[in-house]
């Protein structure tokens, strides 16, 4: 633990309350947004989406299937234009899930991937591998491990955030002590560690030891290099409510807070896990519960770096099946996307809502499919603009579309 304060700190010298219901004053009339669609370079039978924003370039990783094998793409767009699609990695041996996607980020040129690689023939036993590609040499570091465990485990629903010097933050959630305890008795844990710019990975460190075993983790970098990771926790009583730890140069890893006391006693995993995004001090989460019996979407904010978060908001217009994203746009207003079904068809959701849990703006992006398949809509910022990308389910294949929305219009 030491030794992860000594690094943060060099790098740094080189470089929940109770649940409001939906407002009464929300405007009966919300403004309707243009949604734009528009041309992706993804191929045919492709899935897993994700988006990534640096403010000026907006980077764009899938998976394609081809035959037996597995192949990560990604591809950037800059000025309305992008890239010629580069196949980065390719394999027979992949954990593929439409909750557990591989992710992309990019740190000044410096571009990191991950995926999922089987270690063994359980069924959930495999092991996160990285792609570090490094502008200057113009060349990746491929297909190298993350953690240094070594057990036929899970490891997996990764995200990544760059970070000081060129580095990136990664969390995960990981297996080691589900096979690391006798026959089997540890829990899902949650860990942390910075990839360098030359792809070495040090200062792996236990945030959580028991949390939800797959819900999806999310990252945010908050003022003086704050590191905030959010989750799904699990008590030893089955509750899986939201919570939030953060690192500070002063402070090192905080213990874990709840985000909003849902109170969601589960005995599995729901495959549902929070958002996050933050602008300065301001931070806000976005996640599904289903604590009442019925699927609810939240969303709640914080004005001081989340050590402390407003009472949430349920956004959802009722029953929603979840999935969520979110970016903030100012320090009081956050856009989120989430799905949820309206009479007999699935569709993918977007409202703009500030800190008061008014909802400005509300549109309907596009119909989709409630099958695991369709995966989890993804949601960024460039500019004025909002991309959006999600995986459409067909007979034969799925392919991937995408749309965007002016904020100035």
């Amino acid at each position: 633990m030491k030794s992860f304060i000594y690094l943060l700190v060099a790098l740094l010298l080189i470089s929940c309350g109770n649940d409001k219901s939906k407002k009464e004053d929300t405007p009966a009339k919300e403004e309707v947004v243009a949604v734009k669609s528009i041309q992706n370079p993804s191929e045919s039978n492709s899935q897993l989406p994700r988006l990534f924003s640096n403010g000026e370039e907006l980077f764009f990783s899938w998976v394609t299937r081809k035959d037996s094998m597995d192949v990560l793409n990604y591809s950037s767009m800059k000025d309305g234009k992008w890239s010629n699609p580069e196949e980065i990695v390719s394999g027979n041996d992949w954990f593929t899930n439409w909750a557990d996607f591989p992710n992309i980020a990019e740190n000044n040129g410096r571009i990191l991937t991950s995926f999922l690689q089987k270690s063994d023939s359980g069924t959930y036993t495999y092991d996160v591998k990285l792609n570090l590609y490094h502008s200057e040499t113009k060349e990746w570091k491929k297909n190298f491990i993350l953690h240094n465990d070594g057990t036929k485990s899970e490891h997996g629903f990764v995200s990544i955030k760059p970070y000081a010097h060129n580095s990136f933050v990664v969390t995960w959630l990981d297996g080691r002590e589900t096979v690391g305890k006798g026959h089997g008795g540890g829990a899902m844990t949650l860990r942390a560690a910075i990839v360098f710019e030359d792809g070495s990975i040090d200062h792996d460190t236990l945030l959580d030891e028991k949390v939800c075993d797959c819900c999806n983790t999310a990252l945010a970098i908050g003022p003086d290099d704050q590191i905030l990771v959010t989750y799904r926790d699990r008590s030893d009583e089955e509750i899986r409510d939201i919570s939030i730890t953060d690192w500070t140069m002063e402070s090192n890893w905080s213990s874990p807070r709840i985000v909003g006391d849902d109170q969601w006693k589960i005995a599995g995993c729901p495959v549902n896990g929070p958002a996050m995004d933050a602008i300065g001090d301001n931070v806000a989460v976005a996640w599904f519960t289903a604590a009442t019996g019925k699927g609810e979407v939240k969303l709640a904010f914080s004005k001081n770096n989340g050590k402390t978060f407003e009472s949430p908001f349920r956004i959802d217009a009722g029953n929603a099946t979840g999935r969520v994203d979110v970016v903030m746009l100012s320090e009081t207003k956050a856009v989120i996307l989430w799905m949820e079904p309206m009479g007999e068809d699935e569709t993918i959701q977007l409202a703009i809502v500030n800190n008061q849990g008014t909802v400005t703006k509300k549109e309907t992006i596009t119909k989709t499919s409630a099958e695991r398949a369709s995966g989890f809509p993804q949601l960024e910022k460039m500019g004025d603009t909002l991309y959006m990308a999600w995986t459409v389910v067909g007979d034969n294949e799925s392919h991937i579309e995408m749309a965007s929305i002016n904020l100035n219009e």
